[in-house]
């Protein structure tokens, strides 16, 4: 008796795809891969979409595109494929590309990784910020799980964006005499003054297919959604302010800055401010005008409202809320620097972070 061959509708698709927008709805996507081009592609989800006819639509605009399409290629054939009045509430154009990426295995989630956490490690500053180079790329080469690390260092420190000037961000009397330590990182963004137990400064480092699809601007937030629950948590509402620094109603709690590698590995980092001496923080950098222009303050010292003030909570309690928050959520497991990681970064500091070639590469 020969079988009955399944209704087209009826078959399961050869890949499958979910992406919950972040403040949004589900978008899942099956479908075919026919001589390296999508077939019969299907997108469902609890989002809302008007008119009806849409929806079929934005399947045809997807099926006949070549598998290797880019999230940009993607998600421009969807936007193509709108009506006039076509209306999209709870996801775009954007989380189609990103769902179908997903389904190809181009881009990846949260729970497709194991995730590592590397609790705070006292370490000078110069090997912190070596660190953050090297275990990008070795999680980037895959010879590193993803993997979240805490600072800690002893000496007060200034750490500068990769392309700050030395001679315009520092007051140098003030560095001499408060002994600063001075080092450049490899992402950009802006200046942290860093005394020990004054900061809570993490790393995060990914592979860039976490991201893919995602643009630049939107991925900060996404990779720090953790953080802001870490912070509800302890009774705080935090918020991004476009493009990195993270705030709540009572003033700026922290910036963040990123730096992408070319074997795909990606750095996301972030220093939050626990109970900054605002009088010598302005001793130190400088902080014009320009600078201020937009924050609607006169103020350098009041744009940063530190989390000790906020909370009442002891540093230490705070970075623990913060790994307690990101392991349950990510399922991540303790890990720890190894040897050959740490003389790797040290090494790192004599060829680079501690040569005043690279600390003075942007006059």
């Amino acid at each position: 008796m020969t079988a009955t061959p399944s209704a087209p509708e009826d078959r399961p698709r050869s890949h499958h795809g979910e992406y919950k927008v972040p403040g949004g709805k589900l978008v899942v996507v099956d479908f075919d891969v026919v001589d390296g081009e999508l077939s019969d592609v299907s997108l469902s989800g609890d989002f809302f979409l008007e008119p009806d006819e849409t929806l079929p639509a934005i399947n045809r605009s997807l099926t006949g595109l070549p598998e290797s399409a880019t999230a940009v290629e993607l998600s421009a054939a969807v936007t193509g494929s709108l009506p006039p009045d076509a209306v999209l509430f709870g996801f775009s154009a954007n989380a189609v590309a990103i769902t179908v990426r997903r389904a190809l295995a181009q881009a990846t989630s949260w729970s497709d990784h194991h995730w590592d956490v590397i609790a705070p490690t006292v370490l000078p500053t110069q090997v912190n910020v070596a660190l953050d180079e090297v275990l990008t790329e070795e999680v980037g080469a895959g010879r590193r799980n993803p993997t979240l690390r805490f600072w800690d260092w002893e000496e007060p420190s200034v750490v500068i964006g990769s392309f700050q000037s030395v001679r315009n961000e520092l007051h140098p009397d003030g560095v001499a005499r408060h002994g600063i330590s001075v080092v450049r990182r490899i992402s950009g963004g802006g200046a942290m003054f860093m005394e020990a137990g004054n900061c809570i400064t993490y790393s995060l480092y990914v592979p860039q297919t976490l991201v893919d699809g995602i643009s630049f601007a939107d991925s900060y937030a996404f990779l720090d959604a953790w953080v802001m629950a870490a912070l509800e948590k302890l009774g705080i509402s935090a918020f991004y302010v476009p493009l990195n620094d993270i705030a709540t109603h009572q003033g700026k709690i922290g910036g963040a800055a990123q730096k992408r590698l070319a074997n795909g590995g990606m750095l996301h980092h972030v220093t939050m401010s626990y109970d900054i001496d605002a009088d010598k923080m302005v001793e130190v950098l400088r902080i014009g005008k320009e600078k201020l222009s937009d924050k609607g303050t006169r103020s350098a010292k009041k744009r940063v409202d530190p989390l000790r003030r906020q909370t009442g909570l002891a540093r230490t309690e705070i970075i623990a809320a913060m790994m307690e928050v990101f392991s349950e959520r990510y399922s991540a497991t303790p890990s720890e620097l190894s040897s050959a990681e740490l003389a790797a970064a040290r090494d790192r500091v004599a060829t680079k972070f501690g040569t005043e070639e690279w600390l003075h590469r942007v006059l």
